[in-house]
């Protein structure tokens, strides 16, 4: 099955020689499911022809806002509807998760309650499970028929499920300990409110649910089904 990667955005460059790119994570993350991968660096204009350039696509995470005025958002959203008009499965990461609600009728905003930094857990139907967050941007309004299947106190819509189309998720994770020390050091200082950084660095060596989320989105791509 051929995965298109769809990247929004591009890691820091100090960053990009130890942990590569964010295609990159996600091929990680999903390694030995059986899956090929192409990626499409929309975020610098490269966009495919259209959904059949894939049997199903992820859109990854972006310092950019989806509500944002880049050239490159309007076609975007374009896509994802297409991709969901061809019935072609869709998976979103926290600008994914945004931009796909977004295109399809939702609300993202600016979380007036600030940032969520480093290991965070989540309610998710079949339990907790503590993934790494990099935010302020949420999904404040859900699109019509979606359904929310993970949340936390922070962040209400922490998991979309478009039933047999797509499955979207706020937090990352693609993301270890290591990257987010560097989003810590390259983006986070001066930005993130100090006190946040330094909880989120007190909880570095929390056990991480990843191959849990990469299950789900194995499933989810082969299936349309996340159990």
């Amino acid at each position: 099955m051929k995965i298109g990667i769809l990247q929004t955005g591009l890691p820091p460059e100090d960053l990009k020689k130890d942990f590569g790119s964010y295609p990159g994570m996600f091929e990680t993350l999903l390694a030995g499911r059986g899956f090929d991968f192409q990626n499409w660096s929309v975020v610098e204009g490269d966009f495919p022809a259209g959904p059949d350039d894939a049997d199903g696509w992820l859109i990854t995470g972006s310092r950019h806002g989806a509500y944002e005025d880049h050239p490159w958002i309007p076609p975007l959203e374009d896509l994802i509807r297409a991709i969901v008009a061809a019935d072609k499965p869709l998976v979103g990461v926290c600008f994914g998760h945004q931009i796909i609600a977004q295109a399809l009728g939702g609300t993202v905003e600016k979380f007036k309650g600030g940032w969520s930094v480093g290991p965070t857990t989540y309610a998710f139907p079949d339990g907790p499970k503590t993934i790494q967050a990099w935010h302020q941007d949420q999904v404040t309004v859900a699109p019509e028929g979606a359904e929310t299947v993970a949340s936390s106190d922070f962040c209400k819509h922490a998991a979309l499920l478009y039933p047999g189309k797509a499955y979207t998720v706020q937090p990352h994770p693609e993301y270890g300990d290591g990257f987010i020390e560097g989003l810590i050091e390259t983006r986070g200082k001066g930005v993130v409110p100090d006190p946040l950084l330094a909880q989120a660095r007190a909880r570095m060596g929390t056990p991480l649910d990843r191959g849990a989320l990469a299950d789900q989105f194995a499933r989810f791509f082969q299936t349309r089904s996340l159990s």
